[in-house]
């Protein structure tokens, strides 16, 4: 094994406990027989060509614990996609530090950075460990269970949707349907998710729309309508990625970022929210709401899962225990053993599986109709949300109506 200095980044979405992660690569790394300094990337591959470094060895220990404890990106993201006139910049800061240990906590995309890199480095006969640590709301990677970070931010929906599903139910006389819009790109995940709110069958969510299906106007606008007939109103979570046949988004969102991903949040199209909103205020001519909450849950601590926080953290600790084996060209992985009892380990997969695209959900964790969750899906989602809060509704006991005839 070889010794030399330790960097570690952050790159594209934050979640609630990247920083845990974080804290997990640092402690470990500080106890390392192989590794001296560690440095952070200020604002990702974009900020470490500028030599934009944390010295995170000379970070008081409160700081250090408190990562785990913490939201959001402590040492500052960025989505650059690294262009191959960088690698030359980038292998040239790496030899000027005597970086020999590279970590990146992120998604695909970052999976693709830290593939790049290391790759490049070997060609060039530069020896460089390179691990990922995997991060995304999204929880669309390849090779395992789910993804730190996914966890918190569905737990976050789940309670948005609870909360307003009874705020919709009590206020139907006045708004008939409520449209709840979550991020998830390619992947229905985090809309999926918040069937856990659903613990009777009038319960919100009683539609779900994910990207794996096809959007089709008709049936949706008959779904809904059957829900309102049935129910006296309707609550519907919506993914950001749905889209017609064609391939057209139904958000009509136009932006794309530098990875040739549409931006639904971004300027340049209406939001799926408001173009469901439309179809059915439109075809029916109730009034109704549409919520969306974009980056919101991504960084939601306050209702992180417990779960997520203890496996973020390992999973930073996994990644620096295969870097000082000598394993390379790896994203730490998960492995879920049981459901009931809840256990995992983990374990590796090689970063060119997981590098650019995105995992879908199994088909078998739809209802037939594609227009909800099946059983499958709440057993694999119920050990990551937690226990949720009770709530209680007024039992229909009526007062008797008075039938004296005031002249008697």
């Amino acid at each position: 094994m070889i010794k030399g200095n330790a960097l570690v980044g952050q790159s594209g979405g934050p979640t609630s406990v990247i920083n845990s992660s974080l804290a997990g690569v640092i402690e470990t790394a500080l106890v390392s027989s192989f590794i001296g300094d560690i440095y952070g990337m200020h604002f990702g591959i974009e900020g470490f060509m500028q030599e934009w470094l944390y010295d995170l060895g000379r970070q008081p220990r409160n700081i250090i614990e408190g990562l785990r404890h913490t939201p959001s990106s402590a040492l500052g993201s960025s989505r650059y996609k690294v262009q191959e006139k960088d690698l030359p910049l980038i292998l040239d800061v790496l030899k000027k530090y005597n970086i020999r240990y590279f970590f990146l906590i992120g998604g695909n995309d970052t999976m693709d950075t830290i593939h790049r890199v290391e790759s490049y480095c070997r060609n060039k006969k530069y020896e460089l460990i390179g691990i990922g640590i995997p991060k995304t709301v999204d929880n669309d990677l390849f090779g395992t269970d789910h993804t730190p970070g996914f966890a918190s931010a569905a737990r976050s929906n789940i309670l948005n949707v609870m909360q307003a599903g009874i705020l919709a139910r009590d206020m139907q006389k006045v708004d008939t349907f409520v449209i709840y819009q979550t991020i998830g790109r390619d992947a229905g995940w985090l809309a999926a998710a918040t069937a856990m709110a659903r613990k009777n069958e009038e319960d919100a969510p009683h539609l779900i729309y994910a990207p794996e299906f096809y959007f089709d106007r008709e049936k949706f606008l008959k779904e809904a309508d059957s829900c309102i007939k049935k129910y006296g109103w309707v609550s519907i979570v919506c993914g950001e990625g749905l889209k017609y046949s064609d391939g057209t988004p139904v958000s009509s969102a136009t932006v794309k970022d530098k990875f040739n991903n549409t931006e639904f949040g971004a300027m340049g199209g209406s939001s799926v929210a408001l173009s469901l909103h439309r179809m059915i205020t439109g075809e029916f001519g109730y009034r109704g709401e549409f919520q969306i909450t974009e980056s919101l849950i991504m960084s939601d601590f306050v209702r992180s899962s417990e779960v997520d926080l203890i496996e973020a953290y390992r999973c930073g600790v996994e990644a620096v225990k295969l870097a000082e084996k000598g394993e390379s060209g790896f994203m730490v992985s998960i492995k879920r053993t049981s459901n009931n009892p809840y256990t995992i380990e983990f374990g590796k997969v090689p970063l060119k599986e997981v590098a650019v695209s995105a995992k879908p959900m199994p088909s078998d964790y739809f209802n037939k109709e594609g227009n909800h969750v099946s059983q499958k899906f709440i057993d694999y989602i119920k050990p990551l949300a937690g226990e949720l809060p009770e709530f209680v509704q007024l039992e229909k006991i009526f007062a008797k109506k008075n039938k004296k005839n005031n002249h008697d």
